[in-house]
């Protein structure tokens, strides 16, 4: 059996331009980046074109055995474009952390992938750098200012920027700089966040253009002085020199599929620490470009879908036509508690106790945010017919077809079912609302995403978060949207409650204003946004041949 790696090597990729011409682009709309990858010039995105109709790709709740959500996502676009739809994907960047780290390869699998592979892993255009770049001048600005005199009254102790680096590095969690003596900087307590937490990728992220982008990083907070009030990047007049260094990081990145579907792979912030999206710029360009654009959101739908509905939906003013939940008869019978050496043989009693994961976020898309939903299932070779006849059965007595896909196998065409029965949904006028009104205090919209989302009986706050809340709604920064930073292992804040747990309570241990993109963060249980490297990592697989080829990215 081919590795993803060796399938995406061997295809026979199409010149980028060809792929632009495919979206009615000219070689003048497009910056080059070799062969297979460029940027596009966002002037050329027509503007009184009619958007297409969005499809947004989430799945349950992850676990070791997979799930597929983002070759799903792949394999639903080329299954699209054989049924004779103009459709673009919507993908995010991957970063080097899981690249390095856990996952490997993160730009789908088997022959549902976007190419070039390699790149895409690895420094793609730069983006992550330039994003790094642009957070860490923020970083360095902020501490000259406190060296040159301090005359904005930076309370050391109450900095809440941190420098970044795409990497995972435990080591950087907690440091103290500054301590090379008088010419060397002010001694303080410090940190790294990973680049796809930093507060630049989500506000990149969310930006509708250049101006806006700059507008919201005059926003970003960097400290409180010492009469409490915000120091922002404005106040440091750093914005300028940061979108500078983002000026080419904005305009949307452009590669295809396998099958030579065009594909918008742009921004990455995490899902389980920022709102787990591709760039807004990137998917109103597809949704220009294409008639039907398959997008993506991180981890399961508890996390990514949620974020994606409630922040960018409405801060884009998006309206999906349909939702895709990708599930796996595996996973679904670990969340029923077998064992992953036992997940091949058939044991519908797992399956049973497991399918509730899967059912609520079935449930909160169709009653919580009013959309259509199709389940896709991943089948794999040892699923029996009894264990799929079961997922069928209990989708369908909430109203929701279950489609098979076998497109890491066959690529489009094991996504033909799926794309024919998301076309029909599509269709329909769907009754789309949020799950909370961003005008209500704090606690009330955290505690409509624990109960309405999560399933969860109420929230728990922490001395710390309480008063973070007070001291953030007196500062005017209440009427934003929820950014909850979770695991992405279980509905709850504990990772090892896997199904559908009912009953507990979110722990909220800080929070926080993330005011360039817009919306509150709630850090709950022992979410970190500096993550660690595994025993193994991945990075120890990976190679390069003398002629340049890499091996080991999955």
């Amino acid at each position: 059996m081919k590795s993803d790696i060796e399938i995406a090597q061997a295809a026979e990729k199409q010149h980028i331009r060809e792929i632009a011409a495919k979206l009615g682009l000219s070689e003048d709309d497009i910056e080059y980046y070799g062969k297979y990858k460029a940027k596009v010039d966002p002037a050329a995105i027509p503007k009184d074109r009619k958007d297409g109709k969005l499809i947004l790709v989430t799945a349950i709740t992850p676990t070791p055995a997979g799930e597929g959500k983002t070759t799903t996502t792949i394999g639903l676009a080329d299954g699209l474009s054989r049924i004779g739809k103009k459709v673009v994907v919507a993908l995010r960047e991957p970063s080097l952390g899981p690249v390095f780290g856990i996952k490997g390869g993160a730009a789908g699998g088997g022959y549902a992938q976007v190419v070039p592979m390699e790149d895409i892993n690895l420094h793609f255009t730069g983006d992550f750098h330039a994003i790094g770049a642009a957070n860490n001048l923020l970083a360095a600005m902020l501490d000259n200012h406190i060296f040159q005199g301090n005359e904005l009254k930076i309370d050391i102790n109450r900095i809440t920027w941190k420098r970044c680096v795409d990497m995972n590095d435990r080591q950087l969690r907690y440091v103290e700089d500054g301590l090379g003596g008088p010419k060397s900087g002010v001694p303080r307590k410090d940190g790294y966040d990973i680049t796809v937490a930093s507060e630049v990728m989500a506000t990149l992220c969310l930006a509708s253009d250049l101006m806006d982008l700059k507008a919201r990083l005059a926003r970003l907070v960097v400290a409180y002085n010492t009469d409490g009030q915000p120091v922002t990047a404005g106040d440091l007049k750093a914005e300028g020199a940061m979108t500078a260094l983002l000026k080419d990081a904005m305009k949307p990145n452009l590669v295809q599929t396998l099958e030579g579907t065009p594909a918008f792979v742009h921004g990455g912030p995490f899902a389980n620490i920022a709102h787990g999206c591709n760039s807004v710029v990137a998917t109103k360009a597809a949704l220009k470009l294409g008639d039907y654009v398959v997008t993506e959101a991180g981890f399961g739908a508890d996390l990514g879908a949620e974020k994606f509905l409630d922040i960018k939906c409405r801060f884009a003013r998006l309206r999906p036509a349909a939702v895709v939940i990708v599930a796996t008869v595996r996973a679904l019978k670990m969340h029923g508690g077998l064992a992953k050496t036992e997940l091949g043989k058939e044991d519908l009693g797992a399956l049973e106790r497991g399918l509730p994961n899967l059912l609520r976020h079935v449930s909160n898309i169709l009653n919580v945010y009013g959309l259509p939903a199709v389940v896709a299932v991943n089948r794999f070779p040892t699923d029996t017919d009894a264990e799929i006849e079961l997922v069928i059965e209990r989708c369908r007595a909430l109203g929701v077809n279950v489609c098979l896909s076998t497109v890491w196998a066959d690529g489009g065409k094991g996504g033909v079912e799926l794309a024919e029965e998301v076309v029909r949904l599509a269709d329909r006028l769907s009754g789309f609302r949020f799950c909370y009104d961003e005008k209500l205090p704090i606690k009330e919209k955290i505690h409509a995403i624990v109960t309405k989302i999560y399933g969860g009986r109420g929230v728990v706050y922490t001395p710390e978060a309480e008063a973070e809340i007070a001291r953030l709604e007196e500062l005017g920064f209440g009427k934003t949207p929820i950014c909850m930073a979770k695991t992405q292992y279980s509905f709850s804040d504990n990772a090892v409650l896997l199904g559908a747990p009912t009953g507990f309570d979110v722990t909220v241990r800080s929070v926080k204003i993330s005011a360039g993109a817009g919306f509150v963060v709630a850090l709950t249980g022992n979410i970190m946004t500096m993550p660690g490297l595994p025993k193994v990592p991945a990075a120890e697989k990976i190679d390069v041949d003398a002629e340049g080829n890499i091996t080991g990215l999955f």
